[in-house]
């Protein structure tokens, strides 16, 4: 029922397709843009965080500009289907979101920086959307791979929802889980760096032009 619902639905755990033990395409080794390996494992000392914020496109493109980001890759995340295709999950049929995967150097850039980042690259409010975009695949999400990181997701949450709501803003619908028990799938070659081969493409990605008031200074209580 949730395929031909007007409002978007997450499928169940049921209703999700069952998947493949492997995928069905292969993965370039190596960026288009930092020509670092794309897939673990990496360099010791490196930090990964996954970050879904609409159109994987422009998502990435956000994060690999950024100084002390190693590596970055797009894939599938947060649902239940193993080794999806691009067109499963469009179809709504996963449960999975487009995630970014982002390999950083935490002395060049802190996860609260990346934080930042992401909350300010998108509209954490909108549900199943991003802007035109629209669909379970868009909503904005968090997926953390330490305690750290998840305590620091969540401080960020709810200090960007203060200033959201000081200026006429909605509540935020992104939703914070850990990466443990969620896979990251990597999206098929042509969605790796796309921007980077596809200059003119597309670029749903946009914020709303409210700063976020983290990732510039540690938290008082750190």
């Amino acid at each position: 029922m949730f395929l031909h619902s007007r409002t978007p639905q997450l499928p169940t755990p049921e209703q999700a397709l069952k998947g493949r033990p492997e995928p069905t395409y292969a993965v370039p080794e190596r960026h288009a843009v930092l020509d670092n390996p794309l897939l673990g494992p990496y360099p010791q000392g490196l930090e990964v965080a996954d970050f879904g914020l609409g159109c994987f496109w422009g998502a990435e493109r956000k994060f690999w500009q950024t100084e002390g980001v190693w590596t970055t890759l797009v894939g599938y995340q947060g649902g239940y289907t193993e080794h999806p295709t691009y067109e499963e999950v469009c179809a709504g049929v996963t449960g999975h979101t487009e995630a970014v995967r982002v390999v950083y150097d935490p002395a060049v850039v802190s996860y609260e920086s990346l934080l930042k980042l992401f909350w300010e690259s998108h509209d954490p409010t909108q549900g199943f959307r991003q802007g035109n975009d629209v669909g379970t695949q868009y909503r904005s999400a968090i997926y953390p791979h330490s305690p750290a990181q998840a305590a620091a997701a969540e401080r960020s949450r709810e200090a960007y929802q203060r200033v959201l709501s000081a200026t006429g803003h909605g509540t935020i619908t992104t939703e914070i889980l850990p990466a443990e028990g969620r896979e990251l799938y990597p999206a098929e070659g042509y969605h790796q760096q796309y921007l980077a081969k596809n200059p003119n493409g597309y670029c749903g990605i946009g914020g709303t032009g409210v700063a976020c008031p983290i990732g510039v200074a540690p938290a008082a209580d750190e």
